[in-house]
């Protein structure tokens, strides 16, 4: 592990008491609701994250490669669309396995880059940026742990440059069509005319073949969504038994979502000892974990002029699969 350089490297924990709160105030709403509901962000701890990287190799899981495509063609070509671009915003880093293609493009044509890495996991935003450190020489980093839902951070700015934030893989699709241009809102909010945004966006396609990327047959993707439990015996006190528990994945063909479920395979009650909360469940009794919206071409037009954004370019992998489009605030 590299040491941390104060010239290249700030990282900003912007996660409060209260937020780190909310994860015991999430869990007792979402379970106490009929249908019952836990918001998928609360996916992403140091496990989960690993777990999500997992999945992005799986063979079912056609949306990585199908971006990781797009990228390794046509990173140059992106940002040449930005002539001034001084830095890089990330909402969801992660390992920032993607992104590294747009810095590498960047910094092919320029000496210098500022990269700016949001994400809700510590530990995966450090080791991200160190490594990211470690090869590119003309990079520095300011990254920011938080819930960027509670609390958008302002981009930083180096010089009189534009801003490219980067919103990719699926990540749009999580939210409903409100909340993804509420977000998207927020997002325009906080860049300045002429910045940059990069939205990828998962395409409609057969139900067949949705179904199969969210249920891969190694079950690596219903470890992730089972792990939610874990993380609430782990963090609440509870005593749920996971092999009660199974993972499901469906298509709703009407609002072109998959769902994602985790369904009790027998009437039961779990305690939440901390919470001193009690949970019934009956025999094929839900808990809606996550939904992933599936756009289509006028969706996306339509989304980024309400969202204050002029539709510039977009980009698809060989199969036509994913999109990945620029946006520039208006």
């Amino acid at each position: 592990m590299m040491a941390e350089d104060p010239t290249r490297l700030t990282i900003h924990n912007l996660l409060s008491t209260n937020q780190a709160n909310s994860f015991a105030d999430d869990v007792r709403a979402g379970l106490k609701t009929r249908p019952k509901t836990l918001p998928p962000k609360y996916f992403y701890d140091t496990l989960g994250s690993y777990l999500f990287e997992a999945i992005c190799q799986l063979p079912e899981y056609y949306l990585t490669r199908a971006e990781t495509e797009i990228f390794e063609q046509h990173a140059a070509e992106i940002v040449a669309q930005l002539p001034h671009l001084t830095g890089l915003a990330e909402f969801g880093s992660g390992s920032a396995a993607k992104s590294r293609y747009l810095i590498a493009a960047v910094l092919a044509r320029q000496k210098s880059l500022h990269y700016q890495p949001i994400d809700i996991s510590p530990e995966i935003l450090r080791q991200s940026a160190e490594a990211l450190l470690e090869n590119y020489a003309g990079l520095s980093i300011t990254g920011y742990v938080c819930d960027y839902l509670q609390q958008m951070p302002s981009l930083e700015r180096r010089a009189d440059g534009q801003v490219l934030v980067l919103f990719l893989g699926s990540n749009i699709g999580n939210y409903t069509p409100d909340d993804a241009l509420a977000l998207l809102k927020q997002m325009r909010r906080v860049m300045q005319p002429g910045d940059g945004l990069l939205l990828g966006a998962d395409l409609r396609k057969p139900s067949e073949m949705l179904e199969a990327a969210y249920d891969d047959a190694l079950g690596v993707t219903a470890a992730f969504n089972l792990n939610v439990l874990l993380r609430i015996n782990r963090e609440l006190g509870g005593n749920v038994n996971l092999k009660q528990f199974a993972h499901r994945a469906v298509f709703n063909e009407a609002l072109a979502r998959v769902e994602i479920y985790v369904v009790s395979r027998v009437a039961q009650t779990v305690q939440l000892g901390a919470l001193n909360l009690s949970i019934e469940f009956q025999a094929g009794e839900a808990i809606h974990t996550e939904n992933s919206y599936k756009y289509d071409a006028r969706q996306l037009a339509d989304l980024a002029n309400a969202a204050g954004f002029a539709q510039t370019c977009t980009w698809l992998d060989e199969h036509g699969l994913f999109s990945s489009n620029l946006w520039l605030a208006a």
